[in-house]
């Protein structure tokens, strides 16, 4: 998606995955401050642990408490957190107002850090394998194992999964659980849609998965590198075909 998009800008730059290993996540950051290194996407598990490695911040990365988009700028590396942009489109999309809405959010981790900022205002509940791991987070803070959550799910106006499940293609809960009246999100894209996001569609429930967010929080992340306006039409036209169910109303600013 990345790629397709310095190409249509008429950039030659390469965008690279780069597997890192916790222990060496500080030889990966240092990488970047080379001049050929413009930028870079974090993701799980080091969405936390790189903000120490970092010189500055911007945007909500600070609020939320995780970076996933890192820009060079000379020497210096600024961290910024756009997940919150690509999960209030997603927000959108489903026709959920936030404020005062109960919503519940599956896991603690940075991703469900930039939820709770992007639904500011709503009664979050965080289920987490380890609440301890919520401790920060506004609202309430269950553990996985806790038979009480599933009924909170079932009630809520949103379910929005921010564990890695769906890579493993599991089921993050019961299908009785899910909201019947609500709406659901998972943060996960894989092709044809995890687990999750495929019985939200069964049952003719409001659903967005992680291709939409995914395309959101990149288009923000490439004006961050570039200082240009992302090619949203040719960045949609890299996902996968089976991406396009993810995309029920425009991408905010695309025509």
């Amino acid at each position: 998606m990345q790629s397709a998009a310095f190409s249509a800008a008429g950039l030659d730059w390469r965008y690279e995955l780069v597997d890192v290993p916790a222990e060496g996540l500080p030889g990966a950051v240092a990488a970047l401050r080379e001049p050929e290194a413009m930028g870079a996407n974090v993701t799980i598990p080091h969405k936390v642990a790189v903000m120490r490695l970092l010189d500055g911040l911007e945007g909500q990365a600070e609020e939320v408490g995780a970076v996933n988009t890192i820009r060079r700028e000379g020497r210096r590396l600024i961290g910024s957190n756009t997940d919150v942009a690509g999960i209030r489109e997603a927000v959108a999309a489903v026709g959920v107002e936030a404020r005062g809405a109960d919503v519940v959010v599956l896991g603690a981790g940075g991703s469900a850090r930039a939820a709770a900022v992007a639904l500011a205002g709503a009664r979050l509940c965080f289920v987490a394998r380890r609440p301890q791991a919520a401790e920060g987070l506004p609202g309430t803070a269950l553990a996985w194992d806790d038979p009480g959550w599933p009924a909170r799910a079932r009630h809520a106006d949103l379910l929005l999964n921010a564990t890695p499940l769906g890579r493993r293609a599991e089921m993050p809960l019961r299908p009785a659980a899910l909201p019947p009246r609500g709406a659901v999100i998972d943060l996960v894209y894989v092709q044809g849609g995890t687990p999750l996001v495929r019985r939200a569609r069964q049952l003719g429930l409001r659903c967005v998965d992680g291709w939409a967010v995914l395309l959101a929080q990149g288009a923000v992340a490439f004006q961050s590198w570039t200082g240009r306006p992302a090619p949203l039409d040719a960045m949609r036209a890299a996902l996968p075909d089976s991406s396009a169910d993810s995309f029920p109303t425009p991408v905010a600013g695309d025509s």
